[in-house]
């Protein structure tokens, strides 16, 4: 993201997993960790993509550990597509190679990787070991099966958005009860619109800091 961003190569499942981390400014003690789930790796997303940049962008203005790593098959990650199933494999390795136990977690993901994030936190709860909370930006819920989220999960998408329908995300949070932040006139991948991404993720979290 930037000369000060941390590059380093993490055990995961199918071999190593390229990892790129990124602290808050001036030496701050981070907040703890968000971890960062990167678009469909097939349709050519990786860790570099401008919305899970902004995302990290967005956490590390709020005092957070950003942690972005490209899945298997990805960049200098080791291993194959593995059609979701593996790659929520590679986002909790992830997870337990950068995240000290001790410290709050945020998952969060753009597209695919919205869906990655909504199966780790899931397995994560499941394990006693739950995460702070979640952050989804155009969560690919008419593609992959996207688990149900906790209620104060933060869900962003675009009104035009044409890879994932808005029709298919309001669809999947209304048998929950769960609010939608709709972005009017914005596509997939929020074209001309990433301040404003930025600022209502950090807007979610603490408004004192926009």
């Amino acid at each position: 993201m930037n000369s000060q961003t941390e590059k380093r190569l993490v055990p995961g499942p199918a071999g190593q997993i390229e990892v790129a981390i990124d602290l808050p400014a001036g030496g701050a003690e981070p907040a703890g960790t968000a971890l960062i789930c990167h678009p469909n790796p097939t349709q050519g997303g990786t860790m570099d993509n401008k919305v899970v940049q902004t995302l990290a962008r967005a956490f590390v203005q709020l005092g957070w550990r950003a942690v972005r790593f490209n899945f298997r098959g990805i960049g200098k990650s080791e291993g194959g597509w593995d059609e979701g199933r593996g790659e929520v494999d590679d986002a909790l390795a992830v997870r337990d190679a950068v995240h000290a136990p001790s410290e709050p977690l945020v998952l969060s993901g753009f597209s695919f990787g919205g869906y990655v994030a909504s199966r780790a936190a899931q397995r994560l709860a499941e394990a006693g070991a739950p995460a702070r909370r979640l952050v989804l930006v155009g969560p690919a819920t008419s593609r992959f099966d996207t688990a149900p989220v906790p209620a104060d999960t933060v869900v962003i998408h675009g009104e035009v958005d044409d890879v994932v329908p808005l029709s298919s995300v309001l669809d999947w949070a209304r048998p929950q009860s769960l609010p939608v932040t709709v972005v009017p006139g914005v596509g997939h991948f929020f074209h001309g619109q990433l301040p404003l991404l930025k600022s209502l993720v950090v807007r979610a979290f603490d408004p004192t800091k926009l």
